[in-house]
């Protein structure tokens, strides 16, 4: 009997448990139980994703379940790579929630509506790539989008700029669903069924324009989810309003379902499409990576930051993606196989490094109820393990060695460098741009966490709640050490998932067995000839840092050491004010990138009453809005909200007047109905 139909209703059944026990217990038993069988939920569906990922498949549907159409659900490696994933996050967040929420009382995290939603969103997670049809699919979707809107909305009481946040996430995520919704309407109508399979099936006798047509409205939706510029709004702003645990889950599970979206549709349902569909994307991709990291640098928000920094994230997978659609395109399968697998392991990659960076962060900001980076610091005496786990996060976020993130962006750069070897004049252009804009992208994160890390963790504490801070609960350091061991296993032994990569891209009908092979020691790419061994990599940097360190006190210890004061000019010792900010330590980082920014400064100068030449008070702003929300969205907010004014006028207030208006209405639609018939 196969693992998974067991571990898919064990995580059904505990998450079921978990809503009910949100809404039912009280709140000093609340907590633990709720986290506790939440954690359930992610180790079952966790094991249903391994499972899969082995090798074992499952299939079947449900004609009750769902009025009309059933319920329809299959798991395969691909399926199975994304809920092993969403699965051991949830896990460890689960852990890590109970600490958290019983530091904050029966409100936010700790209210009856987060709890009870807690669950059911974590369940979601899991569920959504089992989906088999349409319907099952949608349903699905839509009760992750819910349940993460409550939990985005869980501390409304305490700042309004959550009840905004809730706004932004609710408009963008079904105006998201009403593309998906079209999109994938449109494909079952053609393919004559909403099954999967059906949909597989009818794909190649549906016509260019109606499939690619399919693909722009699914992508857009998809690329909204995952936080892909320029439909990325909504997550800088709900991430960081949402209780920390919420913002791992999102940023750490929930955006990777866009991508998988992306690629169960584009490459699987529609069996790839001419090379317009992933030049597209990969444009997506390029313009996340290096805009969503440029608004990380000049964040001072720690959430907002990390927030930013996975839009660059995904923007670096949706270019794995693009880039393997574009070389199935030009018939180099082997080579998109590769780049599909780049994209998926630093999905995994990047699920680990960064729920572990939003529980860091959560740490912080419940010691101290701070998130700017300008007033924290001093905190790594006093959160030592916290600023230790932060500090083995943001070096796999930074891509160096021996981070986990290096390794799947060497494996991206081994496919879009190998990649200029395919003829056409759109891959001999768009490779090397990517080429660059993923080294950028990798250059300015490493100025990004060396800043979050420096000004938040070792500089002097600006403020007292950050001086007196106190090292995180057990609990949440638990949940963290789960994350950081699984950062540390990707890290060194990263070819262990060689054999499930290869059986998720082949799920796609990519060929697989020839990305990742080499055992679990050592990457080796039999497409391209090149391999890496990350354990040695390991060994020689630290053997590198002890030489290093050691080397110099064995010098110190022969020369005579004298104490002294440094000359200081008479200014006296430095002060915490004296050091940088994380405002300052970005501003050469903006100057370069000023036309891309677009920063806005004010100075107000207010001079004495008795002479215009003598000042009273100078008053200096400067800030770095988002220029896409504020050059995009505010206009059309903004030309919204006047028609919305004006149309007011036609609320007169007089039944005939609304009679009228309905009369009126049914004419036109008549004469539209007579025309169009």
């Amino acid at each position: 009997m196969s693992l998974v139909p067991a571990a898919l209703a064990t995580a059904t059944a505990l998450g079921g448990a978990g809503t009910l026990a949100g809404l039912v217990l009280p709140y000093p038993s609340r907590v633990p139980v709720v986290g506790a069988l939440t954690a359930g939920v992610g180790v079952s569906g966790g094991a249903a994703g391994a499972a899969a990922l082995g090798g074992s498949r499952w299939a079947a549907g449900y004609s009750g379940l769902l009025p009309l159409a059933g319920a329809h659900m299959a798991v395969d490696a691909l399926a199975g790579l994304f809920m092993a994933v969403a699965g051991a996050v949830v896990a460890a967040v689960g852990v890590y929630g109970i600490g958290y929420a019983s530091g904050h009382g029966p409100h936010g995290l700790g209210s009856r509506t987060a709890q009870a939603a807690l669950p059911l969103f974590a369940l979601t997670l899991v569920l959504v790539p089992v989906a088999a049809s349409v319907s099952t699919f949608l349903v699905l979707w839509e009760l992750m989008a819910l349940g993460s809107l409550l939990l985005v909305l869980a501390e409304h009481r305490e700042r309004a700029s959550v009840r905004q946040a809730g706004v932004w996430y609710a408009v963008m995520t079904h105006l998201g669903l009403v593309l998906l919704l079209a999109g994938l309407a449109l494909f079952a109508a053609q393919a004559g069924g909403e099954t999967f399979a059906e949909l597989r099936a009818g794909a190649h006798g549906s016509s260019p324009t109606v499939r690619g047509l399919v693909f722009v409205l699914v992508a857009l939706a998809f690329a909204s989810k995952a936080g892909a510029v320029p439909l990325h709004a909504w997550l800088p702003r709900a991430h960081p309003e949402a209780p920390s645990p919420v913002s791992a889950l999102m940023s750490a599970a929930m955006v990777n379902l866009g991508v998988y979206g992306l690629v169960r549709t584009g490459l699987d349902l529609l069996g790839g499409g001419p090379a317009w569909w992933w030049l597209g994307l990969l444009a997506a991709g390029g313009a996340s990576a290096v805009y969503g990291i440029l608004q990380a640098a000049m964040a001072s928000d720690l959430k907002r930051l990390l927030a930013y920094s996975t839009s660059e994230n995904m923007g670096l997978v949706l270019i794995g993606v693009g880039a393997s659609g574009l070389f199935d395109a030009y018939g180099d399968r082997p080579l998109a196989a590769l780049a599909l697998a780049a994209a998926l392991l630093h999905v995994v990659n990047h699920s680990a490094f960064k729920a572990l960076l939003f529980c860091a962060a959560g740490s912080v900001l419940r010691a101290t109820g701070l998130r700017d980076l300008d007033r924290l610091g001093g905190l790594r005496s006093r959160m030592p393990a916290t600023a230790g786990l932060f500090a083995l996060a943001a070096l796999g976020a930074v891509a160096l060695p021996p981070g986990n993130g290096f390794i799947s962006e060497w494996l991206l750069l081994q496919s879009l460098i190998h990649g200029l070897q395919v003829s056409g004049v759109a891959v001999a252009v768009v490779l090397p741009l990517s080429v660059a804009l993923v080294a950028l992208s990798a250059g300015i994160a490493a100025a990004v966490f060396v800043k979050a890390l420096g000004v938040g963790f070792f500089a002097r504490p600006r403020d007292e709640r950050a001086a007196s801070a106190r090292e995180a609960p057990p609990l949440m350091l638990a949940g963290m050490a789960v994350l950081a061991a699984g950062i540390v296993a990707l890290a060194v032994v990263p070819g262990l998932l060689g054999d499930g990569l290869d059986r998720a891209v082949g799920a796609v009908g990519l060929p697989g067995g020839a990305a990742l092979t080499g055992g679990g020691l050592k990457v080796r790419l039999a497409v391209v000839s090149a391999q890496l061994s990350p354990l040695w990599v390991v060994a020689a940097l630290t053997v590198a840092i002890m030489l290093a360190l050691g080397l110099p006190r064995l010098r110190a210890r022969r020369r005579r050491r004298v104490n002294a004061r440094l000359w200081d000019c008479g200014g006296g010792a430095p002060t915490p004010r004296m050091a940088y900010t994380a405002t300052s330590f970005a501003e050469p980082l903006q100057r370069v990138f000023d036309d891309v920014l677009a920063p806005e400064q004010d100075v107000d100068v207010t001079p004495v009453r008795e002479s215009a030449y003598l000042v009273e008070r100078v008053r200096f702003q400067h800030r770095v809005p988002d220029r896409i929300e504020h050059r995009l969205y505010e206009p059309v907010l903004r030309a919204l909200a006047g028609t919305g004014q004006t149309a007011r006028r036609l609320a007169g207030g007089s039944v005939h007047r609304y009679l009228g208006y309905g009369f009126a209405g049914l004419v036109v639609l008549l004469m539209v109905l007579a025309v169009g018939w």
